[in-house]
C-alpha cells in the first residue's frame, strides 16, 4: 500500500502533536502510527487514500495550537498499515 513516511521539525514536541496527528489521520480514514524521536522531531507513516494522506500532511504544515512547524520531510513509501498507534519515542 502507498504511505506516506513523515519526519516534522520544529517545535513539535510537548504541544500534544502526536495526539493531534493520530486524531486527524483517523477522522480522515489513514492508519499507520506516531511516535516523537529524540533529537525533537515527530515521525510519522499514514497509509490509505491518496487525497485523505495529502490532507494529513497539509495539517501538519500547521500541527495544533503551540507547534512551530519549520518543514516536513515527506517521502513514499510502500508500508502496510493496520490501526493507527501512537508508539513509544525512540
Amino acid at each position: 500500500m502507498n504511505a506516506r513516511h513523515l519526519i516534522i521539525h520544529g517545535r513539535v514536541q510537548g504541544v500534544g502533536f502526536r495526539a493531534s496527528l493520530a486524531w486527524e489521520a483517523r477522522r480522515l480514514g489513514l492508519t499507520g502510527w506516531v511516535r516523537n524521536r529524540r533529537e525533537g522531531t515527530v515521525e510519522a507513516v499514514v497509509c490509505g487514500d491518496e487525497a485523505a494522506a495529502v490532507r494529513v500532511v497539509e495539517w501538519a504544515r500547521g500541527g495544533p495550537p503551540g507547534a512551530r512547524v519549520e518543514r516536513i520531510d515527506v517521502e513514499v513509501v510502500t508500508a502496510e498499515c493496520h490501526g493507527f498507534e501512537l508508539r513509544p519515542s525512540v
